[in-house]
């Protein structure tokens, strides 16, 4: 790797030159390009490497010291961009991106600046050690406004000053400037833990901005990003000295109350109610109404730890919202909602200890093709081994693992075993799900990327399914997702095809490659006569896009027969065969469908 000398120590830029052939031209000012190595003594006396970026290959260059200078990392792993994006913070891994290449809206043709903050985690994700860095350097964009080339400088942070206001920094929500889900979840830990040691009383408030779905929709996610904010600057007004605001989720915020009873919880909470909206918020669309709808618990004596309040918070919040009358609820303790919440947590601890000790495995279900009935791919089913040996299907747990959050944790291990599985049977395509919170994940596509090391004979093997629910509720960022993958070589099923009733625009616009009919329509053929016309229907508006279909649920040889008279590409069910598990042999074959 080389570079002049003023391209990596703050001299004058020139964007580069692309030809037509993909080859990238550089150009300095006053100076010769001079080796890298003759830079290396200088870096490695303040502690800093520097890189190359090409964002057409994803391709990384790196000086000679990179992998001393970063806690002796294996850079020969970090050649591409994603492979690296894995070893950043998962806080401050978006931020980076959108910070070295000026986010979706950068000026085209232009040399963008950037001096960024993250911690580098040398070991991976799995591993302890972290390092706070210092990135400094400019990325070039082309005439779209489109990455092209970054280049600059990563310096490790040794004064403990600095990494001390760096790492509380870190702890602010970019948008809000207010307190990050992990400051506020320390703040709230910290007063459950004085109220431990003293009667200190105090409540956590979860406010949530009503509508802002539709407000996205009709003004643009930047009005909604812009609404938030402002809402966040009005309910500062509120809270007190000694409380803590932050924002909880993307249209939620927490607060932290201390020194407050009962009757002064519901003051603040009408309070905050009030200045939102009271007045309307001025935004560069024009004037947009707001409201909030507050949960609340009181502390310590409804909650015992912090994600134990903020459950609560969660619940009391779904009923303010769904009351017409008043849009504020205080947590009140029932028996049967504080037992249901025990055997909840319990089932968390559950799936975090299989997650830990490598117990979630997959089952596969053979997906068949129409008249053949020979096995095309197979579906890989979550299944959760317990310590005692027994196994329980993801339906017994995976609505648990939504509440806690858990979802992203299950779908990366999902897709590790699936990658695992693709490389031991070399002829095998698997169909796996995920989740609507990894539907919109860019570190998930990044560990599909590192999993599979962009191997084409794996990806192109591997059909990624989303709920046709998940697709509507934000359609550009499931056309996104969608076009990711299938530009990595992936194919892309839309399940649960007809239960979320997606316009025919929509089915174009998304260009999936399979629909999976929803079973609850499948079950019915033959005795529901409205079913049968639908599934139809829905076959039919498949085929005129080009997409294959997928009958679920099949269970006997009449709605085998129904199906293939409608045109069904593929079917799944108990008839062809039930899901058998994958044990730790890899070389174990999938199960033969039924005859």
């Amino acid at each position: 790797m080389s570079a002049s000398s003023n391209e990596f120590a703050g001299g004058a830029y020139l964007p580069p030159r692309q030809h037509a052939a993909g080859v990238v031209d550089f150009e300095s000012r006053g100076s010769e390009v001079q080796p890298m190595l003759e830079l290396d003594q200088v870096l490695e006396s303040i502690r800093a490497t520097a890189y190359r970026w090409d964002f057409n290959t994803d391709a990384v260059e790196w000086a000679a010291n990179a992998g001393t200078v970063l806690g002796g990392i294996d850079i020969t792993k970090l050649r591409k961009g994603r492979a690296f994006a894995l070893h950043v913070d998962p806080e401050h891994a978006g931020a980076r991106y959108d910070g070295i290449t000026g986010g979706p809206h950068a000026a085209p043709g232009a040399a963008l600046p950037y001096t960024l903050h993250y911690r580098l985690l040398p070991e991976g994700r799995r591993g302890k050690a972290a390092l706070w860095v210092e990135d400094l350097g400019v990325c070039f964009t082309d005439a779209d406004g489109r990455p092209v080339l970054a280049q600059g400088t990563l310096r490790v942070i040794d004064d403990r000053r600095d990494r001390d206001r760096l790492h509380l920094a870190g702890g602010k929500d970019e948008l809000t400037g207010l307190l990050n889900r992990t400051q506020l979840t320390a703040a709230l830990s910290n007063l459950l833990s004085d109220a431990g040691r003293s009667p200190t009383h105090g409540a956590f408030l979860l406010v949530g901005v009503n509508d802002l779905t539709l407000i996205n929709e009709t003004y643009g996610y930047d009005v909604g990003d812009e609404l938030i904010a402002i809402v966040g600057r009005r309910l500062g007004r509120v809270v007190r000295g000694k409380d803590c605001l932050g924002r909880f989720s993307s249209n939620k915020f927490g607060v932290v109350l201390h020194d407050c009873d009962a009757e002064g919880v519901e003051a603040i909470a009408r309070r905050l109610m009030a200045v939102v909206g009271d007045s309307i918020v001025d935004t560069s669309v024009g004037a947009v109404a707001a409201t909030v709808s507050i949960g609340a618990v009181l502390l310590p004596q409804n909650a015992s730890s912090a994600q134990n309040a903020m459950g609560h918070a969660l619940q009391t919040l779904d009923e303010a919202r769904a009351s017409r009358s008043d849009q504020f609820r205080c947590y009140v303790p029932c028996e049967r909602q504080e037992s249901e919440r025990r055997r909840n947590v319990g089932i968390a601890d559950d799936i975090i200890r299989a997650l830990n000790d490598r117990r979630m495995m997959i089952a596969l279900q053979p997906i068949v093709t129409s008249r053949s009935h020979e096995p095309e791919l197979y579906e890989c089913l979550l299944r959760m081994r317990r310590l005692d040996g027994s196994v329980v299907s993801a339906s017994e747990f995976i609505h648990v693992a939504e509440q806690f959050g858990l979802s992203k944790l299950i779908d990366y291990r999902v897709l590790e075993l699936a990658v695992d599985l693709l490389r031991a049977m070399p002829k095998i395509k698997l169909a796996l799900n995920v989740s609507a919170t990894t539907a919109t994940d860019p570190q998930w596509m990044a560990a599909l990327e590192g999993f599979t090391g962009n191997d084409r004979s794996l990806t192109e093997r591997l059909t990624v399914e989303i709920t046709e629910t998940t697709a509507i509720s934000d359609i550009k960022a499931a056309i996104k997702f969608v076009s990711t993958l299938k530009a990595l070589g992936c194919r892309v099923a839309l399940d649960d095809f007809g239960a979320g009733y997606t316009s025919f625009r929509s089915l174009r616009e998304l260009g999936v490659d399979m629909v999976k009919i929803d079973g609850s329509f499948i079950e019915n053929l033959g005795t529901d006569a409205e079913d049968e016309m639908f599934v139809r229907t829905l076959i039919d508006l498949a085929r005129s896009f080009g997409v294959v279909t997928v009958g679920e649920w099949v269970s006997d040889e009449r709605t085998v027969k129904l199906l293939e008279k409608a045109g069904v590409s593929y079917m799944q069910g108990y008839f062809f065969g039930a899901p058998e598990l994958q044990k730790d042999d890899p070389a174990l074959k999938p199960a033969k469908p039924a005859s």
